[in-house]
């Protein structure tokens, strides 16, 4: 099964904790990774950013809104035990328990509210003055990243829509700037000399992989319609213009798709051919800075734990 969200394991992690011992929060995953028959697979998920995974961080918020409604206590890093008011809930709530269960605590609204309602400049959250009282179903960290795919998904549409209204003449230099951009090249005035120069036997460019030249790279870009799908034939001829050249590796970008022939032909030939669509061609360009433009950065702090120890005692 799928592993579920933070909200689904509460009531779970409340009734790990129904001893009255203390309970680590490593420990704790692994006990609802059973209790829920999750897969080595599921155990392993990573979150979009991979900067941990997607159960650690479930069950970690579970705890974090639990210890916040006052029902589970720290007692050292990492560790906790239940308190009189989460043994209430255990057996109030023998269905499950969730946020809007939690709301009926003030400790767990007052964590809720942002930090100017809690100053008392309360703001309205809807336009009639209203609150939604409803728990979303994914952790903070969850909805940032959903977010940031969102954005980046349209700003990527938005770039292929871009290309496609522009020449073939400058699809050719975007390509030269992510090639530099990416590391490989040397200088954008020595790729620009060989993209469209060569020329002959389906090659528009050789780029050097290293700055010695020890080793090249030959490209094909073609600036395509999103129906026009390039097919196996065309990646063939691409082949055989890398055996005239006595060439081991290819890259062919394209502003549209490769079809599934193509794909498993490029995987098939001795030579390392690498196919990159309008879909990776726009990612590359995002995370490369190629064509687009910082407009504002979110970052995220933790906790520095190595700050807090005390070397006094």
């Amino acid at each position: 099964m799928a592993v579920p969200d933070y909200q689904t394991f509460m009531r779970p992690l409340l009734l790990l904790a129904a001893d009255g011992m203390e309970h680590g929060i490593n420990n704790a995953i692994g006990e609802l990774a059973e209790q829920f028959h999750l897969s080595d697979e599921d155990r392993s998920q990573l979150l979009p950013s991979g900067l941990g995974t997607v159960l650690a961080n479930r069950v970690s918020w579970a705890k974090t809104y639990l210890m916040k409604a006052g029902a589970l206590e720290k007692t050292r890093r990492a560790h906790f035990r239940i308190t009189d008011r989460g043994k209430d809930l255990l057996r109030e709530h023998p269905d499950g328990i969730n946020s809007q269960i939690l709301r009926k605590f003030p400790e767990f609204i007052a964590f809720q509210q942002p930090l100017d309602e809690r100053s008392g400049d309360r703001k309205t959250a809807a336009a009639d003055g209203s609150q939604s009282n409803e728990a979303p179903p994914e952790t903070p960290e969850e909805a940032i990243e959903r977010a940031e795919n969102e954005i980046t998904r349209a700003l990527q549409e938005n770039l292929l829509s871009r290309i496609h209204e522009l020449s073939p003449a400058f699809f050719e230099r975007l390509v030269v700037d992510l090639i530099v951009a990416m590391g490989y090249g040397g200088s954008r005035e020595y790729v620009a000399q060989a993209i469209g120069k060569s020329g002959d036997q389906g090659i528009d460019g050789i780029v050097n992989e290293d700055v010695l030249g020890l080793d090249r790279v030959y490209i094909q870009a073609k600036r395509y319609a999103a129906d026009n799908v390039i097919g196996r034939e065309q990646i063939q001829q691409f082949a055989g213009a890398l055996v005239g050249h006595a060439a081991s590796k290819g890259v062919f970008f394209t502003t549209s798709t490769f079809s599934r022939t193509a794909t498993e032909y490029a995987q098939k030939v001795p030579q390392r051919i690498i196919l990159i669509d309008g879909k990776m061609l726009t990612k590359l360009m995002v995370q490369y800075n190629v064509g687009v433009r910082r407009e504002r950065s979110v970052e995220l702090k933790r906790v520095d734990f190595d700050y807090f120890e005390d070397i006094s005692d």
